[in-house]
């Protein structure tokens, strides 16, 4: 048996299935959420899904097979062409929504917000994990832990002036957690989080944009059990808890968020004037599934989630290296803060922001970064027994 062959039959199946089973389960959400509307529907985005599910592929077997070890020599460039796509997006970047956040390649867009958050793991896992070998400078905690935020501050700057606060905010829990594995003692992640709260007033105030205060405000008043302005701030957050509150057990059915339940008297939320006739492909897919399957399918799908997530951090503790334990926990942390932004502004216990479901949301840049990031948490299991070292090929 070849090498090769010997590590595509040692890919971890849980993770390889329940990712597929997922990214199918997205498919068929997309093209519910768009069935029955003319704008969107004649765009088949679901078609446009499995393309980019196509791409992703050979990304994933290639970055699952090639021995992980090979990012420090990839990280730093892979880094600074991400902030390349970032710096160059005020010049060349599509404006939507008021959000320069796109590159359009032809028919095509590419998200560098997307990549960024790539070439972040890959970075600090080499920071935290690698660099202390070079020099016995590099051994002291707060010096690495310094050169990691200011390599953090830099995309997470340029994702804000976007500005993008959902792209933004995964930063910081995939960079606490990355520090936590990375054996920072605990005194210096606690001054860190003190510092985050008392910052926090400051970004609210003085860092976010007009049209983001009104949605915290409208979390504020739901959980104080205020009333709120449904025609107004409070408009979609009010829609997406009626769609997903009147979904039942059950849930009204594939497609039944655009035609009518299975009672024939009965009508579902948008056919009352009560949900936004346009669908969310994207930001708001949680609120389609939760509608059309109810707390069933929801719960099965935040099952497959937790399967998922479970079965990579398992893989993080049989790491050979401290390395593939951080990428593994960078990967962790930006699939799950995704999982639980996403569900929560979606039942009102986040504010909304612009994050996407992975492997179920439509996206051609996201399915494929996800893809990408499973791949890495593959090889490190993949390559768990290896001697490290022995770097004989890219595929030995």
């Amino acid at each position: 048996m070849s090498p090769l062959f010997r590590k595509i039959l040692g890919i971890n199946w849980v993770v390889a299935i329940t990712m597929i089973g997922l990214m199918i389960f997205g498919i068929f959400a997309i093209y519910s959420a768009a069935y029955g509307d003319p704008a969107v529907e004649d765009q088949e985005f679901w078609r446009k899904q499995i393309k980019w599910i196509i791409v992703g592929t050979p990304i994933f077997l290639i970055t699952s097979l090639v021995d992980y070890r090979w990012i420090r020599y990839l990280a730093l460039p892979a880094y600074l062409g991400a902030m390349g796509l970032l710096l160059a997006l005020p010049f060349i970047g599509k404006t939507l929504n008021g959000a320069t956040s796109w590159i359009m390649i032809g028919s095509n867009s590419i998200q560098p917000s997307q990549i960024a958050l790539i070439s972040g793991v890959l970075v600090l896992s080499v920071t935290l994990g690698e660099l202390h070998r070079l020099h016995p400078v590099f051994r002291n905690h707060m010096l690495r832990m310094a050169i990691s935020l200011g390599l953090v501050a830099i995309p997470m700057a340029l994702v804000l002036k976007e500005p993008d606060m959902g792209s933004a905010s995964v930063w910081g829990p995939m960079t606490a957690f990355m520090l936590l594995v990375a054996n920072i003692p605990f005194r210096y992640l606690t001054v860190l989080t003190l510092l985050a709260l008392i910052a926090m007033p400051l970004v609210y105030w003085f860092g976010l944009k007009p049209h983001q205060k009104p949605r915290i405000q409208v979390l504020i008043q739901a959980l104080k059990g205020e009333e709120l302005d449904t025609r107004g701030d409070a408009f979609s957050s009010v829609r997406l808890m009626m769609a997903i509150g009147s979904a039942g057990w059950e849930g009204k059915g594939h497609k039944g968020s655009r035609i009518k339940a299975k009672n024939p008297d009965a009508k579902t939320m948008s056919e009352l004037g009560l949900v936004d006739s346009e669908p969310d492909l994207s930001d708001f897919i949680f609120g389609t599934i939760g509608e059309e399957h109810g707390f069933r399918g929801s719960m099965i799908m935040i099952t497959a989630f937790l399967l998922l997530l479970l079965q990579c951090l398992y893989i993080g503790f049989y790491s050979r290296d401290q390395t593939g334990r951080l990428l593994v926990t960078g990967a962790v942390s930006i699939l799950f803060w995704h999982v639980f932004m996403n569900i929560g502004m979606c039942i009102q216990i986040v504010p909304i922001t612009g994050v996407p479901l992975p492997f179920v949301s439509y996206g051609g840049t996201f399915v494929v970064t996800c893809m990408f990031l499973m791949g890495l948490v593959e090889s490190v299991w993949i390559h768990r027994n290896e001697e490290i070292g022995s770097e004989k090929s890219i595929f030995y």
